[in-house]
């Protein structure tokens, strides 16, 4: 009976230990169950930081090459002007007590208009070879070299020098001339000191645009240039101008800007000859041809130019842009305009051509004054002032004079370009 108990009692513990190995089974299967169902919710609740970094990684990269494609676009302001002379009546007018030349008044209206834009150009049609030579007017120019001084000061980047009077004080006029931009810290191109200088093209990086500027003259006034200095002067040569060219675009430039004097003097309108070099000039790279010589305004255009490979470019020209400072009396010599060209280069590298404007201007000369008689004046500030009734320095004769000039202006160039 004992060995019965004994053997009821064995199997009874043996169920008991099973029934609590199976609780315990029980339990910790629960708890796993309980524990991977909060986990799986975890998973789904927490956010992906793996997917949410490369995201932002993409955001990020995305705006950096957004930010890359604004900062590779940029728009500029050039500004250009006409032929810079100086008749013996503007620079004695100039001429102070202390001997010293000051042209600064001159330019007293229209500063603002040459020092606002990016960069502004004119054409320097006189030498500057020192009171040595002894200063000098029409027909073989010398003007004191202040000039130049007073041009940087009022604005000026960049003048042409290639022109029909840059040899009028000799070869060493040209190296004067050139010595004393350098020393005002202007820029220029068309006359040389030697065949590398006329070699290297002038580039100016103007707010990330690459601009080479060249400059051509039909002549030199009459006067032989040295055959041994056939680089001094840049004379209107086809194989020149695409040698030229080839070299600027060796420099890869965004734009192309070339200044060309040529045409008929006191012609309001461009030529064929013009007209078949600017044809020649757009088809071989330029962009912007800026003409002077005539001594007063004639036509512009701005084109669309098709090249070679099917693609297509923007391109402007004015035949000339006439006087900005001279003392002629023949029609049309004392008016002119600030031109200026608003100008596109998109992230891909295209140049876009976006508006033409001007500022109409006159050279005034006031006979009345004993000193300081000219001013090239602001002509539609002028005519508003005086209809306002707020500046009586001029007369209703020259307050009619101003307005004639000014639709002359409008006359001869056309409208603004938009």
């Amino acid at each position: 009976m004992k060995q019965l108990k004994k053997e009821n009692y064995h199997h009874s513990n043996k169920l008991n230990i099973i029934s609590k190995l199976l609780t315990i089974s029980i339990i910790v299967i629960f708890i796993i169950f309980i524990y991977s169902a909060i986990k799986y919710k975890k998973s789904i609740d927490k956010p992906n930081f793996a997917l949410t970094e490369n995201t932002f990684s993409d955001e990020n990269m995305m705006s950096s090459t957004i930010s890359d494609e604004v900062q590779k676009s940029s728009t500029i302001n050039m500004a250009f002007t006409g032929d810079i002379m100086c008749h013996n009546t503007i620079y004695n007018d100039a001429h102070s007590s202390s001997g010293n030349y000051d042209f600064s008044h001159i330019f007293e209206d229209v500063k603002s208009y040459l020092q606002t834009p990016d960069i502004t150009i004119g054409n320097l049609e006189t030498t500057l070879a020192g009171s040595s030579k002894g200063y000098s007017s029409y027909p073989t120019f010398n003007t004191p070299e202040s000039l130049a001084y007073n041009l940087k000061d009022v604005g000026f980047d960049v003048v042409s020098t290639a022109n029909n009077h840059c040899y009028d004080s000799g070869y060493s006029g040209i190296e004067s001339t050139i010595n004393y931009l350098d020393d005002a810290d202007i820029s220029h191109t068309g006359t040389y000191k030697s065949e590398e200088e006329q070699n290297k093209i002038l580039i100016k990086n103007v707010n990330g645009i690459n601009i080479a500027f060249l400059s051509f003259t039909y002549g030199t006034n009459g006067i032989p240039v040295p055959s041994n200095k056939s680089y001094s002067v840049n004379l209107i040569d086809k194989e020149l101008i695409l040698k030229q060219l080839s070299l600027a675009e060796e420099q890869n430039p965004d734009l192309i800007c070339i200044s060309m004097h040529w045409g008929n003097e006191y012609q309001t309108s461009s030529n064929s000859n013009q007209e078949e070099l600017a044809d020649f000039l757009f088809k071989n790279g330029a962009d912007i041809i800026i003409g002077n010589h005539p001594h007063v305004l004639q036509n512009m255009e701005k084109r669309e130019i098709t090249l070679d490979d099917g693609s297509t470019k923007d391109g402007f020209v004015i035949y000339s842009l006439g006087n900005f400072l001279a003392d002629q009396n023949k029609t049309y010599t004392r008016n002119s305009v600030i031109l200026n060209l608003n100008i596109t280069k998109n992230s891909e590298g295209k140049i876009s051509i976006n508006s033409v404007t001007y500022t109409p201007i006159y050279t005034y000369k006031d006979k009345a004054k004993s000193s300081q008689k000219f001013k090239i004046i602001d002509l539609e500030k002028a005519i508003s002032n005086y209809e306002m009734e707020n500046d009586t320095t001029y007369g209703a004769s020259v307050y009619n004079t101003f307005k004639t000039e000014l639709d002359n202006i409008k006359n001869l160039i056309g409208e603004e370009i938009h």
